[in-house]
């Protein structure tokens, strides 16, 4: 069974898988990709890919060991567009993968929340970030992300959700993804695309 005949079964999502399909893939130099989640953290895609472009200018556009970036001047790395708080962030990952010796091949074998438990040790890394990266960098087909806004505006416009408190919001949301088992990030995918080309204002 694809990922669309299994999501249809939610009569919500129905409209939603008619244009688009998705395909999950499995990308390599999985730190990299956290650095570049950490840079585009509350800035538009357009500021972040100008930011990630300069990040990449230091080391001759080409994507950088963990040791290149921790041995990147501080200043260098600020002088980018980076805050401080960001260029620690970016260090922090560097040192972490090296410390324990992360590979990609590693944390494809592992299971999302073994992947989340991981990485969030990592002083600037949170769930949200972590689930990202899950998804596009690691291809997982399950994984379900609460804390986004966009995931959430979305459901509360197609389910017409009525909540009073986060807490009470998120309940109902996790309520609704466990329908989509084990297909849940190809819903929030399609929920994304919704959300930014069809859904009502």
């Amino acid at each position: 069974m694809s990922y669309k005949e299994h999501l249809q079964k939610d009569k919500h999502l129905v409209a939603l898988l008619l244009e688009d399909s998705y395909t999950l893939k499995r990308r390599k130099n999985t730190a990299i990709r956290l650095m570049a989640s950490i840079i585009s953290q509350q800035l538009s895609t357009k500021v972040a890919k100008i930011i990630f472009d300069r990040f990449l200018a230091l080391y001759q556009h080409k994507e950088p060991s963990c040791a290149q970036v921790l041995a990147t001047d501080f200043e260098l790395l600020r002088g980018i567009g980076l805050s401080n708080s960001k260029v620690n962030y970016v260090k922090n990952v560097a040192q972490f993968f090296l410390d324990q010796k992360i590979t990609d091949q590693q944390l494809y074998k592992m299971q999302p929340e073994e992947v989340i438990d991981l990485l969030t040790q990592i002083k600037g890394v949170g769930r949200w970030t972590v689930e990202m990266l899950l998804m596009f960098s690691l291809g997982h087909e399950n994984v379900f992300a609460v804390d986004d806004l966009g995931i959430q505006q979305a459901m509360i416009k197609l389910y017409k959700i009525k909540y009073t408190s986060k807490k009470e919001l998120q309940t109902k949301m996790i309520a609704k993804s466990n329908a989509w088992v084990p297909y849940k990030t190809y819903a929030c995918l399609h929920l994304w695309k919704w959300k930014d080309t069809k859904a009502p204002v």
